[in-house]
């Protein structure tokens, strides 16, 4: 089936199947452009726990499927490839976890929502890139262990001076976007400004005019003055960035920064899960209780 087919067919199924798409700003372009909501992480599963529809296609890897499982253990949730995972999420098990919380007793556990439904239920509160500071700022405690991202870890531990216990996990795409690529970048663009993801490397942000999440982005691009702007993230978001804002001009910091996960979904995968309506989430649910509260804590911290 031809791209414009599967897109009438998707625009005629949705209400039959009383369904709503979300999709992460890392998605191709042809899913971002047929999807209800379209955003990060913290955007994705507040709506998530809002929607109203019986059935939720989650374009995006297989730890925002189960996040929206969680927050809406009443709707049917499925997702286009299971097979699509998070290299970062997956760098820290629920074992592993427990293990760290019995040698560092009292500390709470701050989880990066970027990991699995396990973890969450070891985790007093889940964050996002968008607001891991403020929500560390707003507790009591002077030592919190940090899950999974040593680089995320790294920016929370700057900005709010606490002394952050921080697993070793890194996301490969933001790792790989180095401070030469920055200054290659802005020496062809010398008038641009860079924004920059928190999971990228410190001497990444050190450069950086402004250190955002992609939800961050998005928003501040319809804001901004500036015309030109460098962004250091994963290359998916420009499609979204230059669609909302066509007077403006947007340009990778590293070309090749693509996550070969959130590419594996695709139009026709997401046909065949309205279609099938499956392959479905799930979620234990003992696992999913203890992981909700946690979930539940960041989603207030908007």
């Amino acid at each position: 089936m031809e791209q414009d087919q599967l897109k009438e067919e998707i625009t005629r199924l949705k209400p039959e199947r009383d369904a709503v798409i979300f999709a992460h700003n890392y998605q191709p372009a042809e899913i971002q452009d047929i999807a209800d909501v379209v955003g990060d992480s913290l955007e994705l599963s507040r709506l998530a726990a809002q929607a109203e529809a019986r059935l939720i296609i989650f374009a995006g890897v297989y730890f925002m499927a189960e996040t929206a499982k969680i927050l809406a253990p009443d709707k049917k949730v499925v997702i286009p490839e299971p097979q699509a995972g998070c290299p970062l999420a997956d760098q820290a098990s629920q074992t592993d976890l427990i293990e760290m919380k019995k040698k560092f007793p009292g500390r709470k556990v701050i989880s990066y929502v970027n990991t699995t439904a396990g973890v969450k239920a070891e985790t007093d509160i889940c964050c996002t890139s968008a607001n891991a500071v403020k929500l560390v700022n707003s507790l009591p405690d002077e030592e919190i262990i940090f899950v999974p991202d040593r680089n995320l870890a790294s920016y929370v531990r700057l900005k709010t001076g606490k002394r952050i216990i921080a697993w070793n996990g890194y996301c490969p795409v933001h790792e790989e976007i180095r401070a030469t690529d920055l200054l290659e970048t802005k020496a062809s663009h010398p008038e641009a400004e860079i924004w920059a993801h928190p999971e990228c490397r410190p001497e990444v942000l050190e450069l950086a005019d402004r250190v955002l999440s992609t939800g961050q982005m998005i928003n501040e691009a319809r804001k901004t003055a500036a015309d030109e702007i460098i962004i250091a993230t994963e290359t998916g978001l420009l499609h979204r960035l230059g669609r909302d804002n066509p007077g403006k001009k947007f340009y990778p910091v590293r070309p090749e920064a693509v996550c070969p996960e959130m590419k594996k979904n695709s139009l026709e995968k997401v046909y065949l899960a309205l279609l099938e309506e499956k392959p479905e989430v799930i979620v234990d649910e003992e696992i999913a209780t203890k992981a909700r509260a946690a979930i539940n804590r960041m989603v207030q911290f908007v």
